[in-house]
């Protein structure tokens, strides 16, 4: 790890000033996913801005009945709130499905957006990759790439989002706020992490000087009736080979609204308006459940050891959809 000087911030004002100050620095939050680069020399900065102490650590509802989560709420906190627990049940799931509760002790919501993929050739400095070295190549593509990408691949690219938070927000269309040195913006969620293309070396479209200040979720009565189930390796500490955030509103037999996202699938949390399509209006049933994902895995491409993934992401969702489908009677 190279030499880097370190400021703390007071107001989202000064952070980004002092970010300006030094043109190769960082925002740092919980530091889970940062530091762990630094070591790796992946990432060099010269300067950290400790984010947080800034006044963004709060969770609030909102008076449409949505809520506001501060960027630097750490990730336990979110799951235990019991407005997240109440109104939006598959994101205290997603949360608490992910990393270990010493990891989600630190982590903050804002971090937990930036995280960058764990696809092991982009950590192994022996490894041709586009994402660390632009230019260089793609070792997983004809590689060992059971953990990767069946969604919006490229040719540079291949590796998958890690979070397990970040498809939940996908799927209960998530508002980002964010400030920079142009003032404050929001962006939807859907919008805020991108595909490879010919720029995989650029996960999010968030500005150089930009500092995520607050998550909004929307009120969605229906995430009441939602769920988060990861298919993993291993019970805990371990990413996704395919999970599904999904919430279900039926009425007389019929589905009259879903929301569906996908992880461990794609570069980004994977919103599934094919598999909406299809149920929206349609009957609530098994058949339905299972051309839904038929829908929107119909462009779904293996790379060898990861051709698993699409019937597992079929029978995943069709499972989650089923069980929510039942819920939905009781309620």
């Amino acid at each position: 790890m190279k030499n880097f000087a370190y400021a703390r911030a007071g107001t989202v004002e000064a952070a980004i000033t002092m970010l300006g100050r030094q043109p190769n620095s960082k925002f740092l939050g919980g530091g889970t996913n940062l530091v762990d680069l630094m070591r790796e020399n992946i990432e060099q900065p010269d300067a950290l801005v400790d984010v947080t102490g800034l006044q963004a650590g709060g969770i609030s509802e909102l008076p449409d009945g949505g809520i506001s989560i501060g960027a630097s709420v750490r990730n336990s906190a979110v799951a235990n709130h019991r407005l997240v627990r109440e109104r939006y049940p598959l994101l205290a799931q997603a949360i608490l499905a992910g990393a270990s509760g010493q990891i989600r002790n630190m982590a903050t919501t804002g971090g937990n957006l930036m995280q960058r993929t764990r696809c092991y050739y982009f950590y192994d400095e022996a490894a041709k990759c586009n994402k660390r070295e632009p230019g260089t190549g793609c070792d997983a593509i004809g590689g060992f790439n059971r953990m990767h990408a069946i969604l919006g691949t490229s040719e540079n690219c291949i590796a998958t989002h890690p979070s397990d938070m970040c498809v939940a927000f996908a799927a209960l269309d998530a508002i980002v706020h964010v400030t920079g040195s142009k003032g404050e913006r929001t962006i939807p969620f859907e919008e805020f992490h991108r595909l490879p293309g010919n720029t995989p070396n650029v996960d999010t479209n968030l500005g150089p000087d930009e500092l995520i200040t607050a998550i909004e979720l929307p009120a969605l009565a229906m995430a009441k009736n939602s769920h988060y189930r990861k298919v993993r390796d291993r019970s805990s500490y371990a990413f996704a080979l395919v999970s599904v955030a999904a919430a279900l509103e039926t009425a007389n037999g019929k589905v009259r609204s879903a929301r569906v996202a996908l992880g461990g699938v794609a570069h980004k949390p994977w919103r599934a308006h094919q598999a909406e399509r299809v149920l929206n209006g349609a009957d609530a049933n098994a058949e339905t459940f299972r051309r839904a994902a038929e829908a929107e895995l119909a462009e779904a491409r293996g790379f060898g050891y990861n051709n698993f993934k699409i019937e597992l992401a079929k029978r995943t969702l069709v499972s989650v959809l089923s069980e929510l489908a039942e819920s939905g009677k009781a309620q």
